[in-house]
């Protein structure tokens, strides 16, 4: 390459131009990356080991611990006290006594006397049916009892036509013989004095037999006859008694078609219009006592082997506390519930009414003395079987066993003392955590 071809290249008018600018183009250092992808590696490398020995370290000495504010904390105290279990109810005030008023007879619904809410006396009508089918039953029923009625009167006629048809038959036989053995009596003597013939005396005595005979047949024959006609009067009369029975019973049924109230107290309820048709044994109402009321209580099923009749019960109302005592259990189960009917020990409020609900403490156990803790959500985590408790300025993990419970206080069988503060608050966030340090 010539000196021409050199002055005009790029290479040396880059290098005239350095060498213009004081040679400062052929100082220049060039800086190399600090951070490169294998530091980077190596520093997250000792990162991870220096927090695995920090985890270590921190589980070796007290577990994990979760840093919470005291004052979102329900911290309650381990005490001593008087427990009785308990369970909180809902109970229905109900009249003593109800009696319902179902349809004994069907029919068209004619007349009603009276209004819903009216107060009755025992026997007072309240509606009126009418069937047409029972009162032609009624009438023919009627008409075949007469007509046996009358069978009987011509049967007992008949036998008493028979005996005295008999008696006059007796009484003619009888009459001929006395008449023929006094006759016969005197052809003997006239017979062995040879006075009349053999014919004469022959026949006498012939007719004598035959009369002895027929009343001997004659009453045989009354016999079986009065044992047939008495056997037929017995089986009219029994016909005649049922015919009445079911007569009773048919006219019974009629004034059943006018319904009336069973006892003495309020119609809470009538289900009839006028014209209505109401079938047998259809639901018309009911009647309720007014001298008293119980308080129908459902219970969970669970309770079922606790309850018992004679167990109390108490309820607040108008700032006033009322005792209740279990008398009757229904054992049947229905939707996980059965059903108590709980009385009043002593005069029932003033002002209750029928269908009013009462919260009720319905006592499970007797009174005795226990380490309480008092009720929270920390037993939906927990299930009573551990707990947070205070140690100054944090609160440690400890296990424990609950025994009963009422909706206040559970009973505590292990784990904690008199006087060791509990968390009672939810313990839903905390997760696993074994140490809670409590912050101001």
């Amino acid at each position: 390459m010539d000196e021409t071809q050199i002055k005009n290249s790029p290479i040396s008018n880059n290098h005239q131009s350095a060498i213009a600018g004081g040679g400062q183009g052929m100082d220049r250092v060039i800086a190399k990356k600090t951070w490169t992808p294998r530091r980077i590696a190596m520093g997250v490398g000792a990162l991870l080991f220096v927090a695995l020995i920090g985890y270590g370290l921190w589980t070796t000495t007290g577990g994990t611990k979760l840093r919470v504010q005291e004052e979102r904390l329900t911290i309650s105290p381990a005490t001593t006290g008087e427990f009785q279990e308990f369970i909180s109810v809902i109970g229905t005030l109900e009249p003593v006594r109800t009696v319902f008023l179902d349809a004994a007879e069907g029919g068209r619904v004619e007349q009603i006397f009276v209004e819903e809410g009216a107060v009755m006396e025992a026997g007072e009508p309240i509606l009126q049916l009418i069937n047409n089918n029972l009162q032609l039953d009624l009438l023919n029923r009627e008409a075949q009892f007469y007509e046996t009625m009358n069978y009987l009167r011509e049967a007992r006629l008949a036998m008493e036509q028979n005996t005295l048809n008999l008696r006059q038959q007796l009484l003619d036989i009888n009459y001929q013989i006395t008449r023929l053995e006094r006759q016969h009596a005197r052809n003997e003597e006239l017979f062995t004095k040879g006075l009349i013939s053999d014919e004469e005396y022959e026949q006498v005595k012939d007719e004598l037999e035959y009369q002895a005979r027929s009343r001997e047949l004659t009453l045989v024959s009354h016999k079986q006859d009065s044992l047939m006609r008495r056997v037929q009067v017995e089986q009219l009369e029994a016909s005649v008694t049922r015919m009445q029975r079911n007569l009773e019973v048919v006219r019974a049924n009629l004034e059943n078609l006018i319904v009336k109230a069973p006892i003495a107290g309020q119609l809470t309820s009538l289900n009839a219009e006028i014209g209505e048709s109401i079938s047998n044994g259809q639901r018309l109402g009911q009647v309720d006592r007014l001298d008293g009321f119980k308080v129908n209580v459902p219970v969970d099923e669970h309770y079922l082997p606790r309850v018992n009749m004679g167990q109390d019960g108490r309820f607040s109302l108008s700032d006033e506390e009322f005792g209740l005592e279990i008398q009757k259990v229904y054992p049947e189960v229905q939707g996980g519930l059965f059903e108590v009917d709980m009385f009043f020990t002593e005069e029932s409020p003033e002002g209750i009414r029928r269908g009013q609900t009462l919260r009720i403490r319905l006592e499970l156990g007797d009174l005795s003395e226990a380490l309480l803790i008092p009720k929270g959500g920390f037993f939906n985590t927990t299930g009573g079987n551990w707990v947070y408790v205070v140690e100054g300025d944090q609160a440690v993990r400890r296990p424990i066993r609950l025994g009963r419970q009422n909706p206040q206080f559970f009973e505590v069988l292990e784990g904690l003392d008199v006087g060791d503060q509990v968390i009672t608050s939810s313990y839903d966030t905390y997760g696993d955590a074994e140490i809670l340090i409590l912050q101001d």
